[in-house]
């Protein structure tokens, strides 16, 4: 059962994403909080997997929210559901290593498997928030470097900055999964980063992947 936490200051919106989340088998809201301070002492004292998290909220918003469970409370995926598609805000929020940035108008069938995907390890970007990232990344300035990646790795980081999931790169590659995530580590390790988000952001931002 994927335990559920949804932090948003309108209360329709917290009822409308409890009765669509609960229609689903395998995932249960188990409490809400309309602040992001709300959202930090269920942290600390409710166990959950997945926290739904709104930015704009009265009192502690919720990046911040996001900064402190980061920090304290590492094992819970974070997964943004906010209107705010600014390039700054999109590039502040992946920076502290959230699980997944949507939009608002997502449909509830892309909530569903967003929240199961980020259950799984999976992180998750809206298109929208692909583009306008990528666009801005591909603008800054560095020197081309390798990292000490191997081809076999930059070929995977690749497929990673494009969005493909560990099955979809072995599939291209002809590689078994878990030689995927071995690459993945090795990876992680190398740009000295924790997660395939933050991979596919220095990626982009240093030039090791060039974008189409």
């Amino acid at each position: 059962m994927i335990r559920v936490v949804v932090a948003d200051d309108h209360p329709l919106l917290r009822e409308g994403l409890r009765r669509i989340l609960e229609l689903e088998g395998g995932i249960k809201v188990v409490d809400e909080a309309g602040d992001g301070q709300g959202a930090i002492n269920l942290a600390r004292t409710v166990p959950f997997d997945i926290l739904l998290m709104d930015l704009n909220m009265p009192g502690v918003n919720g990046l911040e929210a996001c900064r402190i469970i980061r920090r304290d409370q590492p094992q819970i995926g974070i997964l943004v559901l906010t209107v705010d598609d600014s390039d700054e805000k999109i590039l502040e929020v992946l920076q502290l290593g959230v699980a997944g940035y949507l939009l608002k108008d997502v449909d509830s069938h892309t909530l569903v498997e967003s929240i199961r995907k980020v259950y799984t390890g999976e992180p998750i970007l809206s298109p929208t928030v692909t583009g306008k990232l990528l666009g801005r990344l591909s603008q800054t300035g560095h020197h081309p470097t390798t990292c000490g990646l191997t081809d076999r790795e930059l070929q995977i980081l690749t497929y990673v900055v494009g969005g493909s999931s560990n099955r979809e790169i072995g599939g291209a590659l002809f590689i078994s999964e878990k030689t995927v995530k071995n690459h993945l580590s090795s990876i992680f390790r190398k740009l000295n980063v924790e997660d395939r988000t933050q991979a596919a952001l220095k990626a982009v931002k240093i030039k090791l992947v060039k974008l189409e």
